[in-house]
């Protein structure tokens, strides 16, 4: 099919997205936040942004047994380009730095079980100022994609106005969708605009992505996940209806692994994204990092938690006076996840609570396993007092299920 026509057949198919992907919230590997833009190969060869380090990702993703429950996404993010387009005007890889090229590294992860996704921004240039997707080379990005074989794109947004990203991310939908390539798309749109309405069309989101940024960036820190939490849990009645799936809410990458938590705190964010149903992205170094963070990021029931296939997010149900909040979500099979949080600093926190506080009173008995410790609380009512230890800046999470005798 010639180019000029393919381009023509984009542009014209209806506005809905109908790639039946991403049911569940994606998992995966990112490289942002962990190597940012080191394009250093020279001085920091195994750090830097280069086909070795990605590579060395998708190798750890299998022999640690990440990709058997789910890890398959290894996502490139900024810094992966050439300073200029070739003379086709497609964008191209460094080829110092990727010398074998973004279809042979997408082929290697296909032969591992893995998906490749790959990051562009609307606009002349990216966040990091290599060159981006304008509005003229939307479809020819798209095409460019498709035929080295990437599994999902994300699109940022610097360095484009509010108009172009009203246009830019439906004509990217349209492209990605006019391949014939299954490629999941992520949209940075709604962070541009400050993540809610009238600003940001979440209606129109659904129709066009499968997962968006909605807040600012995650740093390496607790206050960053504090403040990320905070934004979510005071706009849930916005944002909760809006995801589901195909189209879920991202309040950005894992940080587990890296610098800036404690393991408590570690556990905490893996709790509130598995109950936010958001996507688990982890930026760190799986060559480097320690058991006990691999633990927390591999808990089998935390992630059966995240990707339970009803969809639905969590949402914040108690906010107390003395700094323990509550989130719960609703699960298959009349079940529940609850993440308790203590948001206190000095000792544990001695929780007494009910599950009628917690609007759960469907059944006249349940049964609480645990997340983290393990053991299995039986017998509870719905006006059962209970009493949970919560550590500072630390959660108990239960999966809550319905109890036959």
């Amino acid at each position: 099919m010639a180019l000029w026509f393919w381009i023509f057949c984009v542009g014209t198919s209806s506005l809905a997205l109908e790639n039946g992907l991403l049911r569940t919230p994606p998992m995966g590997w990112l490289a942002w936040e962990r190597f940012r833009c080191n394009v250093d190969c020279k001085n920091d060869p195994t750090n830097c942004i280069s086909e070795e380090l990605f590579l060395d990702m998708a190798d750890r993703l299998v022999a640690d047994g990440w990709r058997e429950l789910g890890y398959i996404y290894v996502n490139i993010d900024d810094c992966w380009m050439a300073p200029q387009r070739d003379e086709q005007g497609r964008v191209t890889p460094d080829p110092d730095r990727f010398p074998g090229g973004i279809k042979a590294l997408a082929d290697y992860m296909h032969s591992r079980g893995l998906k490749l996704g790959i990051y562009s921004d609307l606009g002349d240039k990216t966040c990091a100022g290599y060159p981006g997707t304008p509005l003229d080379k939307v479809e020819l990005d798209a095409f460019t994609f498709a035929e080295w074989g990437i599994d999902m794109v994300k699109l940022d947004g610097c360095h484009s106005t509010a108009r172009e990203q009203y246009e830019g991310y439906s004509r990217m939908s349209r492209a990605l969708l006019g391949t014939g390539r299954p490629i999941a798309f992520s949209c940075s749109w709604p962070a541009y605009r400050g993540g809610l309405p009238p600003k940001v069309d979440y209606k129109l989101l659904g129709k066009i992505c499968n997962m968006w940024r909605n807040f600012d960036d995650i740093t390496d820190s607790w206050n960053s996940i504090l403040k990320i939490v905070d934004w979510y849990a005071l706009h849930q009645d916005v944002l909760q209806p809006v995801a589901g799936p195909g189209h879920w809410n991202d309040p950005d990458m894992l940080v587990i692994g890296n610098f800036g938590l404690s393991i408590e705190q570690a556990r905490s964010q893996m709790a509130l994204w598995a109950v936010m149903a958001a996507p688990l992205l982890m930026s760190n170094d799986l060559r480097t990092i320690t058991m006990e963070e691999r633990d927390i990021l591999q808990n089998r029931l935390i992630i059966q938690i995240n990707q339970d296939p009803l969809g639905i997010q969590g949402r914040r149900v108690l906010k107390e006076n003395s700094k323990i909040e509550v989130f719960v979500r609703p699960l298959e099979w009349s079940s529940y996840a609850i993440v308790f949080f203590n948001r206190r600093v000095g000792r544990p926190f001695l929780y007494n609570c009910t599950l009628a506080r917690l609007n759960i009173r469907k059944s006249k008995l349940y049964q609480a396993t645990d997340v983290y410790a393990g053991h299995l609380i039986r017998g509870l009512t719905t006006n059962t007092v209970f009493t949970v230890a919560i550590d500072p800046s630390g959660v108990v999470m239960w999966h809550l299920t319905p109890y036959f005798y």
